[in-house]
């Protein structure tokens, strides 16, 4: 199906980054957690931030998007200071789906996903036919249309992974930031938003997510950017990035690459101490 969520901006030119991080420095409670990085998104295709807890992954992501405000160095968004926008217009170019979202009880996934054109209204544009139509859409290619009467709270996890993002694309972005999308999911359901995230990829969105399980981020990511404490060890496509000395590195893991069965892509084997073959 094709993309019609845009946000007026030249997504199509290749070498022109959406999302740009410039010596940033982020922290919380005095602790530096991002020092002085450098990052650049490349538009049209899945980045996955990957990394061990607590190396700066969700940190990252969450001032991309405005939420932490860096002590020092830039983010910018479509060639401007995301610091300068207005937190309106930022919402009409960025999408974000955080971890674990709570909607209000009872209310409908045709309510949650209306939500998301809230950037477009104002006391002199108010909900029109258009705006209904967006959210037709973003129903559809969500694959949650049948479930528009449902309340949130009654759908399982991957059902309402699926309306959340619907949410985000409603916004009209074609740009769509998601913080561990497949957390709490039975790897069926993961795999079944991952494939969804691969079709908005195929769309025309650009997207940028954080990913715990290695091999589905291999598996899905056309770009991957490898942290540890805070900075960024290795950036680019899984076939380059991917090597044992790097997951040892990153990690501490102990593994084996092999080619995937499936795909071209690195497939992961750790071994564990159990699994080690001493020699006689």
């Amino acid at each position: 199906m094709a993309a019609q969520f845009t946000t007026g901006t030249d997504a199509g030119v290749k070498d022109v980054p959406r999302l740009a991080a410039r010596g940033v420095t982020v922290g919380y409670g005095g602790r530096t957690v991002i020092d002085d990085l450098d990052v650049v998104i490349p538009p049209g295709v899945i980045t996955t931030i990957i990394g061990p807890n607590g190396c700066g992954k969700s940190t990252l992501l969450r001032t991309l998007t405005r939420l932490l405000k860096p002590s020092s160095g830039t983010v910018v968004l479509d060639g401007e200071d995301i610091g300068s926008l207005r937190t309106r217009d930022v919402a009409k170019k960025l999408g974000l789906l955080p971890q674990a979202p709570v909607a209000p009880e009872g209310l409908t996934v045709a309510d949650l996903v209306a939500r998301g054109r809230h950037p477009h209204q104002s006391w002199l544009r108010q909900w029109s036919s258009d705006d209904a139509g967006v959210v037709e859409r973003a129903l559809a290619m969500t694959g949650v249309s049948e479930l528009a009467d449902r309340p949130v709270d009654s759908l399982s996890g991957g059902q309402r992974q699926r309306v959340w993002i619907s949410m985000t694309l409603a916004q009209g972005t074609d740009l769509l930031l998601l913080d561990e999308p497949t957390t709490y999911l039975d790897l069926a359901h993961a795999i079944d938003v991952l494939d969804l995230v691969d079709d908005l990829h195929e769309s025309g969105c650009t997207v940028v997510m954080v990913l715990h399980d290695l091999n589905l981020a291999t598996r899905y990511s056309d770009n991957l950017i490898v942290m540890r404490a805070g900075s960024i060890l290795a950036q680019g496509h899984p076939r380059d990035v991917i090597t044992a000395e790097l997951l040892h590195e990153a990690f501490g893991l102990q593994a084996t690459v092999i080619d995937d069965p499936v795909g071209d892509r690195p497939l992961i084997v750790p071994i564990g101490r159990t699994h080690v073959r001493l020699a006689p």
